[in-house]
């Protein structure tokens, strides 16, 4: 076979070598241990936590060690891609606080020089390594169609053997120059396969950054490294890209370790320097008791647009993150609470090698933690891009009086910065947890302790006693001669020691009075509550459910 002939004959337009794109993309200008590593998601639609979990670990190599993060678009299945998901990408991404040195739609001064970034943007790039391949005769052409494929496949499941394409079943890479020329002329589509050598009978030990020495098997397959349309696999591309983009480390999940073997045996025939890889661990949850995989299906947790359209604080999640990505972080950050994450000594060999437990009660713990931290004004200038992300127009409602809003949050959040309360997990949570103060989204609970119409007296006695001038101890004493009018005890203790004697109790009575005016039976201090919606608001909310009592009544 004559491959100079072959490569020239399967593209004739493709003039540049790899060595002129190694001059294109030369080595980067990094000091001797500095790290490169990138995230290379597809464009589908679905950006999920494992994503993030490597981008962090990612982002934290590269910085910790001055070295270059990049964001690479994988967008070589035309069949998978979705309209908008690029954006979704970056955005996500940018919600995360997640910071790249250079890559697709970053805008950097200076930068860039290793792009495109998108895939479908390379073609020639891998068509000239292709062709390189071809000339060597590691690579060739397959005619085989999906039918025939199919067909071969059906048989080796029935003889019970290895399902794929080679040795003896790889029946193109046998087809010497006239048969191609042939199938050429008639215009039949066709591929570029990988020529392996391999033996799946050998065994080779691997050193893998997180698990260590791994064995890994010889692959024999040969794989598709171009399509019919010219545009690479992800196997190729992954091998071509990282070369020339100079990536140090593939950080990626473990259920690529599958595809080692191949991408060893691409690094070996293309003559190119083989980076680290690190496979991390899959993200596992328990269910009644079973550890199992995080599911698409199952947990909506998974995704990465739960955790945005909830609105949990970005920094909260890369908190949580980082005690599953490190062993001894958590420790660390007991020791170090008002430390920037960003100070802990992050180590990829102190990534976990066997499955990462997910926790959602731990992350909103975490959450709770960190929200109880901030000022009333941070708090309030988070909820304010959440609006702004997720709906615009409720920001006439939340922020039409800041200096309210600052007072409810106060209260929310409680004063004393060594007690605070712990209430708020995420954005959408703490604006329906005060949504009450707020007419445009008040809709009220109803459901009084006592009956209808005794909880109608009660309202319209206290609204005839109301005083917004009345400091904490007086409203509490009127409510307590509100009670001795209904035989209801105004003291605790009395009621406990003979319940019998009375209708109930006085904290029953204020609860009358709290879901009267806040639709809700347990808030912060409702004193403190009346004094921030003012007198007008109050008296509305207590004829409001006096309305809806006698309507009942």
């Amino acid at each position: 076979m004559n491959y100079e002939q072959l490569a020239e004959l399967l593209f004739p337009n493709i003039d540049k070598t790899p060595d002129d794109y190694k001059k294109i993309y030369p080595k980067r200008q990094l000091d001797d241990k500095a790290e490169v590593l990138r995230i290379a998601p597809s464009p589908t639609g679905f950006i999920h936590l494992g994503n993030l979990y490597g981008a962090l670990a990612d982002e934290r190599i590269a910085h910790q060690s001055n070295g270059v993060f990049f964001l690479r678009i994988e967008d070589t299945d035309n069949k998978r891609l979705v309209k908008g998901a690029v954006e979704t990408i970056i955005s996500t991404f940018k919600y995360f606080q997640i910071d790249f040195d250079e890559g697709a739609e970053v805008v950097i001064n200076n930068g860039n020089h290793y792009g495109p970034y998108y895939q479908r943007q390379r073609t020639n790039i891998y068509q000239a390594f292709a062709k390189d391949l071809i000339k060597k005769g590691h690579a060739y052409p397959c005619f085989c169609d999906e039918e025939a494929l199919k067909a071969q496949r059906k048989q080796q499941k029935a003889e019970k053997l290895t399902t794929g394409y080679y040795g003896e079943w790889a029946v193109c890479r046998h087809l010497d120059l006239e048969q191609i020329k042939q199938q050429l002329a008639d215009d039949h589509p066709f591929v570029i396969r990988l020529r392996s050598t391999g033996n799946p009978t050998i065994k080779h030990r691997f050193y893998d950054e997180i698990k260590g020495d791994i064995t890994v098997i010889e692959n024999d397959q040969d794989v598709i490294l171009l399509k019919a349309d010219g545009v690479p696999t992800y196997h190729f591309a992954h091998a071509v890209d990282d070369h020339l983009m100079h990536t140090t480390i593939v950080l990626r999940g473990e259920e690529w370790l599958g595809t080692l073997p191949i991408h060893l045996e691409l690094f070996k025939v293309l003559d190119l320097p083989l980076p680290k890889y690190a496979h991390t661990s899959q993200l596992m949850k328990m269910d009644n008791g079973i550890k199992r995989k995080l599911s698409k299906r199952k947990d909506p947790e998974l995704s990465l647009d739960y955790y945005r359209q909830l609105g949990y604080h970005p920094y909260a999640v890369k908190i949580y993150l980082m005690t599953l990505l490190n062993w001894n972080f958590e420790e660390w950050y007991l020791k170090n609470p008002n430390a920037d994450i960003t100070e802990f000594k992050f180590s990829v060999n102190k990534m976990g090698q066997s499955g990462a437990l997910f926790d959602l009660d731990k992350l909103n713990n975490i959450s709770k933690t960190y929200l109880a931290k901030q000022q009333p004004e941070t708090i309030k200038d988070y909820l304010k891009d959440f609006i702004n992300d997720n709906d615009p127009k409720l920001l006439d409602v939340y922020f039409k009086d800041e200096t309210y809003l600052l007072k409810i949050l106060n209260l929310g959040m409680g004063t004393n910065l060594k007690k605070r309360r712990k209430d708020y997990i995420f954005a959408k949570q703490i604006l329906d947890s005060i949504s009450y103060y707020f007419d445009e989204v008040y809709q009220p609970q109803y459901e009084f302790c006592f009956n209808n119409a005794l909880s109608l007296d009660i309202i319209k006695s206290f609204k005839d006693t109301y005083n917004e001038d009345d400091d904490n101890n007086t409203w509490f004493k009127k409510l307590k001669t509100i009670a001795l009018l209904f035989n209801i005890a105004a003291e605790m203790s009395d009621h406990k020691a003979n319940p019998e004697k009375y209708v109930g109790n006085i904290s029953q009575l204020a609860e009358v009075i709290r879901v009267a005016t806040t639709g809700l039976k347990n808030t912060p201090d409702l004193w403190t509550i009346m004094q921030i919606m003012g007198k007008d608001k109050v008296i509305q909310r207590l004829d409001q459910a006096i309305s809806y009592l006698k309507d009942r009544s």
